[in-house]
Order: C-alpha cells, then sequence, then structure tokens
C-alpha cells in the first residue's frame, strides 16, 4: 500500500497542544491506586495524608543517661555536687527509652560521675523537661503529613512511616506504549547493513517517560507496513494508557502513521510550527493519546517536551495541563548574550540548542548545530534558545530567553571556550571535573577568528587558536596582540602538533603533499580555522590557486569531522592533525607542527575554574592521555606568557 501525506499543518505549538487536549477532554481522567508506604518514592500523593499515631509515642529520652526529678537537683553546682540514689532519685535511660512521673527531666551521660553503690554525682541542676523528647514532638496524631499531589521523597517516606502510616493512596502511573518504526531501523548490537539505521530513539523516549512518571513498554521496531502499524497502534491503545509512536509521520511514501490513526481514530494535529519537529501527529485512538514523533533524534525529543510530556504529567499528577497559550517547556528560564547571529524562517518556532557560560556579570549562549539529526547538540547542550514564530531571526550580542536543561549552579564554575578544535578539549572535559570538582569546561567550535573574535565580544573566557602569521612565520602572538591592541592578553601554552593530509588506509592516489591536492576530492576547515590558514599559506607557497581543488568549499568544523569524511570516503583528502587521522584509522601525510595555544584576557587569570584548567594541562593523567592519542608535544603546556 502506497499513501503519500502531500499537506502537513503549520499550527502553532500553544494552539496545537490546545487542540490535542480539546479532543482528549472528553477521556481526561486520573486513577489512583493503593501502595505500600515502602514502594512510594517519586509517586504523587492522590490525597491528603494524615498521621495515625504520635511521634514519639511516649515522652521519651532524647539522651543517654539518667532521668531525674528536676526539682530535686536545684543547687548543685560545681562548688556543691550532689549525690543521687538509684530508683528513689533517678533511673538511668538511653535514648529512646520512656520518660513516666516522677521524672520531668534527662542529665547526659558526660555530666554524670558514677560511684558505687548505685549512686551518681551531678555537678549542675536540671531543668523541667531537658533532653525530653514530648510525646508528639515531631508528629501528632490527625496532624497532615503530606498534602494531595506531593511528590514523595525519601525523607518523606521516613515520616509516613513514623506517623504509623504503611499504606497510601497514590496517583496510578501511566502506562505508555514506544513502538519505532521502519524497515530501515536494527537493534543496538545487531549487524548494521548498509541501508540500515541502529533503532536508538524509543529508549530514549523510555527513559523520558520514566523521567514523567510514567511506566513504559518499548515495542520491538515494526517495519513499513500499512497492516502492521495498523495493528500494532490498535493493540496499543486497547491496553496502554498513552501511545508513541516513532518514525513515519512526514510525507513520505512509507509514511503510513497518520493514515492508520485516521481510520482508527481522530487526528487533531499532523503538522506544527515548530522546528525541528514540524511533522508531529497528535491523535486520540480508543480515547487514548497517541502522539506520532519524527524520526530524528532532536525532532523526536521536542516533539515529546511539548506534547507528549505535558499529557503524560497530568495523567501521573506531576503537573496540572497547561492553560491555553502557555509556554509548554518546563525548563527554567534565563537571560542570555547570543554569540553568533541566527536567522531563522518566520514559518516556525525554532529551538536552537546552545551552550551556556558565566562572563563576569552575564550569561552568554553559543549556539550549537541545528540539524534535527544532530542528536549529539542535545548531548552537548545546555539549553534551548527559542526563536518565535513570525520572527526572522536574533543578531548577535542580542539577549535571549534560554530554557536551561541543566542547573544553572554549575554554569558558575564553567570554563568557556570558543574557538579551534582538537581532542585535548575533548580529555580536559572529561577529566576537569574529577580532578578539579564542581569545575567543567565547555567548548563550542567556530574556528580560531571566530574564536578570538568572540573572547574580543566578551563571550569567552579562552580561545584556543593556532593561528599562523605569514609575515613573521610565528603562530598566535601577532594575531592576538593585533585584534587586542590596547588589551591586556596572555596566552596559556597548549600542545604542539602535527598538522598533515589525512587520507584512507593505503593511501590509494598517492597523495605525497600540498602539490598533489589538486587530483584528489577534498574536504576543507571552516574559514577563519588556524588549519584552513595553514593550508592557503602553503598552496600559496607552492603556486597552487585553490579554486583547482575539488572540494575547497566544502567545509567540516573540527578534525574528526574531515576524518570522519574521509574515512567514509565521501572525500579522497583533508587536512587535520594526527590525533584525529589515528582515532579513524587513516594514513598521515606530516605538513609541519603547530602551535595550539589558549588566548585569555589576563583579568581572568585569577578565576579558580581558570586556574584549574590551567592545572589541567599540567596534570600528569592529562599528559599520559596525550602520550596515548600522539602527534602532541608538551615541552611548554601550562605555562603563562603576557602579551606585551
Amino acid at each position: 500500500m502506497e499513501k503519500r501525506n502531500l499537506y502537513l499543518t503549520n499550527i502553532p505549538v500553544e494552539e496545537a497542544l490546545e487542540r490535542f487536549q480539546n479532543a482528549l477532554s472528553p477521556h481526561l481522567k486520573i486513577e489512583n491506586e493503593d501502595i505500600e508506604v515502602i514502594h512510594s518514592l517519586d509517586r504523587v500523593t492522590a490525597e491528603a495524608v494524615f498521621a495515625r499515631v504520635n511521634s514519639p509515642l511516649y515522652d521519651c529520652a532524647a539522651m543517654d543517661g539518667a532521668a531525674v526529678v528536676s526539682a530535686h537537683t536545684l543547687g548543685a553546682g560545681e562548688a556543691s555536687p550532689l549525690t543521687l540514689k538509684q530508683g528513689g532519685d533517678f533511673m538511668a535511660v538511653d535514648t529512646g527509652d520512656p520518660i513516666r512521673p516522677p521524672f520531668d527531666a534527662v542529665i547526659m551521660a558526660e555530666d554524670i560521675q558514677e560511684k558505687n553503690g548505685g549512686k551518681i554525682v551531678i555537678r549542675s541542676s536540671a531543668a523541667p523537661w531537658q533532653h525530653v523528647r514530648p510525646v508528639g514532638e515531631d508528629v501528632v496524631q490527625g496532624e497532615m503529613i503530606l498534602p494531595g499531589g506531593h511528590k514523595i521523597r525519601p525523607i518523606d517516606v521516613g515520616v509516613l512511616l513514623s506517623g504509623g502510616i504503611t499504606r497510601i493512596l497514590a496517583r496510578r502511573r501511566p502506562e505508555v506504549a514506544v513502538i519505532p518504526t521502519g524497515s530501515e531501523m536494527t537493534e543496538p548490537g545487531e549487524e548494521l547493513k548498509e541501508g540500515g539505521v541502529i533503532e536508538s530513539n524509543s529508549r530514549m523516549l523510555e527513559a523520558l517517560v520514566r523521567q514523567c512518571g510514567g511506566v513504559p513498554s518499548r515495542f520491538a521496531p515494526v517495519p513499513d507496513e500499512y497492516g502492521l502499524i495498523k495493528e500494532r497502534l490498535k493493540d496499543a491503545a486497547e491496553r496502554f494508557d498513552m501511545v508513541l509512536v516513532t518514525a513515519g509521520t512526514s510525507a513520505g511514501r512509507g509514511d503510513y502513521t497518520v493514515h492508520a490513526l485516521r481510520e482508527l481514530g481522530e487526528v487533531a494535529v499532523h503538522g506544527v510550527a515548530m522546528k525541528p519537529g514540524k511533522p508531529v501527529i497528535l491523535a486520540v485512538v480508543n480515547g487514548k493519546p497517541v502522539v506520532g514523533i519524527p524520526g530524528y533524534p532532536v525532532s523526536a525529543y521536542l516533539a515529546y517536551e511539548n506534547f507528549a510530556a505535558p499529557i503524560l504529567k497530568f495523567f501521573s499528577g506531576v503537573s496540572g495541563l497547561p492553560e491555553a497559550g502557555a509556554p509548554v517547556t518546563g525548563m527554567p528560564v534565563v537571560r542570555a548574550v547570543l554569540t553568533r547571529r541566527l536567522v531563522s524562517s518566520l514559518k516556525y518556532r525554532e529551538y536552537v540548542r546552545v551552550k551556556v557560560g558565566k562572563i563576569g556579570e552575564r550569561l552568554v549562549a553559543s549556539p550549537l548545530a541545528r540539524g534535527a539529526g544532530a542528536a549529539m547538540s542535545l548531548v552537548r547542550a545546555d539549553g534551548f534558545c527559542v526563536i518565535d514564530q513570525d520572527s526572522e531571526g536574533v543578531e548577535a550580542g542580542t539577549e535571549v530567553n534560554v530554557a536551561l536543561c541543566r542547573g544553572l549552579d554549575g554554569l558558575e564554575n564553567t570554563v568557556v571556550s570558543v574557538g579551534s578544535h582538537d581532542l585535548i578539549l575533548d580529555v580536559i572535559a572529561d577529566m576537569m571535573p574529577n580532578v578539579y570538582h564542581g569545575t567543567r569546561l565547555s567548548s563550542t567550535h567556530v574556528g580560531s577568528m571566530g574564536g578570538l573574535l568572540a573572547l574580543k565580544n566578551g563571550e569567552a573566557h579562552i580561545a584556543p587558536t593556532h593561528l599562523l602569521d605569514e609575515e613573521t612565520g610565528v603562530y598566535n602572538v601577532p594575531a592576538v596582540k593585533k585584534l587586542f591592541a590596547g588589551r591586556r592578553m596572555a596566552l596559556i601554552k597548549g600542545v604542539g602538533r602535527a598538522q598533515g593530509i589525512m587520507v584512507k588506509k593505503g593511501n590509494p592516489l598517492g597523495i605525497a603533499g600540498i602539490e598533489d591536492l589538486s587530483r584528489s576530492r577534498y574536504v576543507n576547515r571552516q574559514r577563519g580555522a588556524g588549519t584552513r590558514v595553514l593550508l592557503d599559506y602553503r598552496l600559496k607557497a607552492v603556486g597552487i590557486d585553490p579554486s583547482g581543488i575539488v572540494g575547497y568549499e566544502r567545509e567540516a568544523a573540527t578534525h574528526m569531522a574531515v576524518a570522519a569524511a574521509v574515512k567514509d570516503g565521501g572525500a579522497d583528502a583533508g587536512m587535520g592533525i594526527l590525533s584525529a587521522a589515528r582515532a579513524m584509522d587513516l594514513d598521515f601525510i606530516p605538513i609541519g607542527s603547530e602551535e595550539y595555544d589558549f588566548a585569555v584576557p589576563t583579568e581572568f587569570l585569577e578565576l579558580a575554574h581558570i586556574r584549574a584548567f590551567i592545572g589541567m594541562l599540567k596534570h600528569p593523567d592529562f599528559r599520559r592521555k596525550l602520550e596515548e592519542l600522539g602527534g602532541y608535544t608538551v615541552e611548554c603546556c601550562g605555562e603563562v606568557v603576557f602579551l606585551p
């Protein structure tokens, strides 16, 4: 069967959610269940919970020592010690023992001198009810312990049990079917053949469902067969509280999901004005919410957060339904200065992943990759810059709203690095939080010149750079001095590294040097990248016109991206560093060595997290890791050079 979804709507996000809720409103209900308190962590109370017993149950000793009649101890002091007899004057007690009349106070064991014959000596008087926990001091029978709609924490479990509660009425956790579709889908760990795609979205959705208080059941991938998809959706809508079906939501020939849902129930929305994530399907089948989630990872994440999460949180009792027109994301929102211009379409609300850091007294947001399939941008992101529909974009330097997906506290001790890419940044980012607890490195890769400009604009702490000055043949110093004239700057010395041409194993084209690039398919670095500056310098030296190199205009953002293009066969050659070639098992033709350093304003050198970064460059574990990677020299690594 071949059906094609030629028309998708373009409904604003809030309106789409409102339509979905309206379609669901006759069926929306919250169910409760009786559960044991010992298994109630993270569950939501369905009603207020009241204590059945007092805690403590009786007046009891708060300390180990002696229970006494306080009135009988008056006058005791250092100069006038008082001797008490066991039984009549005092009673030995341990913490928690009942205190019964006539006793009304406890003297700590540390303040007692024991004597033979069951006697003790005290040298200070006891106040009434001293070191005694009165009945109901913690919990009073009949008082409310927890309100309804409360998410139970570990401490709540203990207090409930202390109040005599062993079972409570809680919101029933909604059961959610997660159905991946697509004939190309391959289970993780299985052999991946050409044209196959590792199915990972459903596992991400499983984890997101658990985070919202739901119980996910993940199905095996369903091939692109209309009958099978329809049958699986029908079965899931009968047995589960919610259905999430991934992929097959767009306008392709094998995208059957929307047709099956229209036959089984009501499709409230197909197509939302959001990017990524436009081809979302919001439907109701058998009174159950069904969300058709696009196949690209970022689209899948945003579709879930905007449309599935609000309904699921309502079912599980975590929150009520969003009001009409209200922002749907539950993430905390901060104001941050955008480091790079973002152009957007008037048709969509766009969610741009950003790295966030604190420079001085302001937060800065650096955009990451924007593609719907750029799953790593979700891993690296600290938040989302949301560009509203009907906006053509945002200029660099503009203060924008950022919805955070990480805690704000961690941003205080984050080193914001913007500039050239190198594998050592990943090594430092991995090691630094463990060596210097509470610190973090956040790096964005825009090339050496892009990083220096970000540093000049106050959008970074450091700028990794390896810019060669063509006139002097000196790395970094001339460029930094020229760009930051009149400002006190320093270079944190990094590594010497081998630059060269990366080619497939065996060097099938027999490339020997720069002169041979004109007979290869090349993949370049972006303008402003130090590697590209070095290439242009070498091409000029041998009199080669860059326009004669096929692929010179094809740009990659990192050394690893260049290496991946060569490894995959999309290019024959690309300039990069030896460690990237080794990581991708490529051959390497050396071109020269260079200095990879970190430009920094001198005032930042006193910051604790910058000192931690410098400490990492000198750390023996870091040096050992560089030896494993290969292609680096570390003679001056971590030294600070102040520029005149």
